[in-house]
């Protein structure tokens, strides 16, 4: 879908939604929005789907690919988890349309009928306008746009209030909503200062990808904390949404029996990668590299590999390289190949393949490679990220640089001040 895309919610409603064969899986029932805070736009985050067996599930927006001609478009397989809102979400058929507003002109009250969404560069769908059908005591927007009672006028979403409601009685979902513009290591640092309960309660009213977010930025106890804090089916979805070598660190603070519990609880093929990086000791190669880089296929073409390098959600460092294998593409792979460097495809013509442009002075390392040998590799040829393959030569995932800084750092870093580490720093011989 374009950055300009446009739809009404209503037009959703009832609407099919299909997998990427052409199979009907079920219609939409309902849009699912973020409750928006003062700077921050109100989002459309998913889509509450009916399947056979009258069965609501959730589907993220993200994983939307085209909204046309009463029809939805997904990609992937639809997680059949019955939906459930959170204190944070609203939906926009069953909660907002046939609300009473505010218009802030001046000419009072009017009944919502239906919200414009708009998709953003980042792919974020916002709520951007609002129709709202005139009460009786209305006096016009100007003597130039005076309207007759009872018709109906599309206005920004800034120009209504009571659009959305909000529990106050529930503090952690109004500190969760003023937290949506913050990064999440600074979310990270709050949740850290708060007491136990606390914090717990401000992670259930996070969504599951921002919390995945905010895990990966926390201590080890912290995290290892809120995990056992969510019901199984929550912390499963979690830890789909964490980067892969992160999820498998917070699972090995675990007992085996504890990993079990969760892993059991994923989609198979997730819970198989953690598994897979589970068998590694945490300071090598293999423990700490994510199984999920960009791979593609020799006669990719370099347009393609920018496409999927330009993606917001992709890290800066594993978005530094293309690595080049045979099919299949999902780690463990084919044969390795070799890396590209980004800052190479943008010097090459678009259309050439990206096999033509690999550089052959890479060494592959072993998931057995130590944190020493990662260290000097990295440093000595001046890189962003090494492959890691078996011992049949295939690619079996990335090791970033900011994966061996994390393990480079005291343990404590996260929570020690400049100040504090300076001092230590002069300490050392």
């Amino acid at each position: 879908m374009s950055a300009s895309a446009r739809v009404f919610v209503s037009t959703l409603a009832g609407a099919g939604v299909f997998d990427p064969q052409g199979d009907r899986v079920g219609k939409v029932r309902d849009v699912v929005l973020l409750i928006a805070t003062a700077r921050i736009r109100p989002r459309a985050v998913g889509l509450v789907v009916e399947v056979p067996g009258r069965r609501q599930v959730f589907l993220q927006l993200s994983r939307v690919t085209s909204v046309e001609a009463g029809q939805v478009i997904m990609t992937g397989v639809l997680n059949m988890r019955r939906f459930q809102q959170r204190s944070t979400e609203s939906l926009a058929l069953a909660e907002v349309l046939d609300r009473t507003v505010t218009l802030l002109d001046g000419s009072g009250t009017g009944i919502v009928e239906d919200l414009g969404l708009v998709q953003q560069r980042s792919k974020e769908w916002e709520v951007a306008r609002v129709s709202v059908r005139r009460g009786a005591n209305h006096r016009g927007f100007s003597d130039r746009l005076r309207r007759r009672r009872g018709e109906v006028v599309v206005v920004d979403y800034r120009d209504v209030t009571g659009l959305f409601t909000v529990d106050e009685s529930q503090p952690a979902v109004m500190l969760a909503a003023q937290l949506e513009d913050m990064k999440p290591a600074d979310i990270a640092e709050m949740l850290h200062s708060m007491p136990p309960n606390r914090r717990l309660a401000l992670a259930g009213e996070l969504d599951d990808a921002r919390l995945a977010d905010v895990l990966e930025e926390l201590p080890d106890e912290d995290k290892v904390l809120i995990l056992r804090g969510l019901d199984r089916d929550r912390a499963a979805d979690v830890l789909e949404e964490m980067e892969p070598d992160d999820a498998a660190d917070l699972l090995g603070e675990l007992s085996t029996d504890q990993q079990e519990h969760f892993l059991e609880a994923m989609e198979p093929e997730e819970a198989e990668d953690l598994r897979r990086l589970l068998t590694y000791e945490e300071r090598t190669a293999g423990g700490m590299m994510t199984s999920d880089p960009i791979v593609l296929p020799p006669e990719a073409t370099i347009a393609e590999a920018l496409a999927i390098v330009r993606q917001q959600e992709l890290s800066p460092f594993l978005a530094a390289a293309v690595f080049v294998c045979r099919p299949p593409l999902e780690t463990p792979t084919g044969r390795y190949l070799g890396l590209v460097h980004t800052q190479r495809l943008l010097r090459e013509p678009p259309h050439e393949p990206v096999g033509n442009f690999i550089d052959t002075d890479i060494a592959a390392l072993g998931g057995e490679a130590s944190l020493q040998t990662v260290t000097r590799r990295l440093a000595t040829y001046n890189l962003i990220s090494l492959p890691v393959t078996d011992t049949e030569g295939r690619l079996i995932g990335a090791v970033t640089a900011d994966d061996v800084l994390d393990h480079l750092l005291p343990e404590d870093w996260r929570t020690i001040d400049d100040a504090e580490h300076d001092a230590r720093t002069a300490e050392m011989p």
